[in-house]
């Protein structure tokens, strides 16, 4: 969607290379991003400034960064990894956000062994966010066990693993000792 320019402020003058490569450099200075974010902000800022000279090719710009070392995929995909865990979301939910960001296939993949280990971490921090299963104040009736089942599984959990924290009955830390120490026969995560 392009913005009008408000009628008070001056039109902005057409990009060229050397302007847009300032841009670039500016948005990478700024953001952790990708590859493909930095492809998709050239793109649209060509669009609303227009463009004065050869054509814009902002995919090399992006291929550009990329080698220089400004851009690192396998970081910013680590990076946001981390921080959707610490928030107690699942690997399906962190997966998704990663190839919405652009974050190419090897990158990605390469997290799916630090994310499957932070499955039942992650899992823990949502229902202790949520006050769910063990940390609840109250046992839930079974039409809000069933809402709380689906927020765990929108959150990108595992049905085996949802349906285990949500087992617990609230403030039997027992059961949440066991669970966390791995002395009870728990299913694998990483393949719900």
């Amino acid at each position: 969607m392009m913005r009008e320019n408000p009628p008070n402020r001056r039109a902005l003058s057409p990009l060229d290379h050397d302007a847009l490569d300032r841009l670039a450099l500016r948005y990478v200075e700024r953001f952790a991003t990708t590859r493909a974010r930095l492809i998709a902000y050239l793109d649209r800022k060509v669009r609303e400034r227009g463009w004065q000279g050869a054509p814009a090719d902002p995919v090399s710009l992006a291929d550009r960064m990329v080698a220089l070392g400004y851009i690192d995929e396998r970081a910013f995909a680590a990076a946001r990894a981390g921080a959707m865990a610490r928030r107690g979301l699942g690997e399906r939910r962190i997966s998704a956000a990663l190839r919405a960001a652009g974050v190419g296939e090897d990158e990605g993949s390469a997290l799916t062994p630090m994310i499957a280990q932070g499955a039942l971490a992650a899992g823990l921090r949502f229902a202790q966010r949520k006050r769910l299963g063990p940390y609840a104040v109250t046992a839930p009736d079974r039409a809000m066990r069933e809402r709380q089942l689906a927020a765990m599984l929108r959150a990108g959990h595992s049905f085996e693993l949802a349906r285990k924290i949500l087992s617990m009955t609230p403030g039997d830390d027992r059961a949440l000792d066991v669970l966390i120490s791995g002395d009870e026969d728990f299913c694998d995560i990483t393949n719900p």
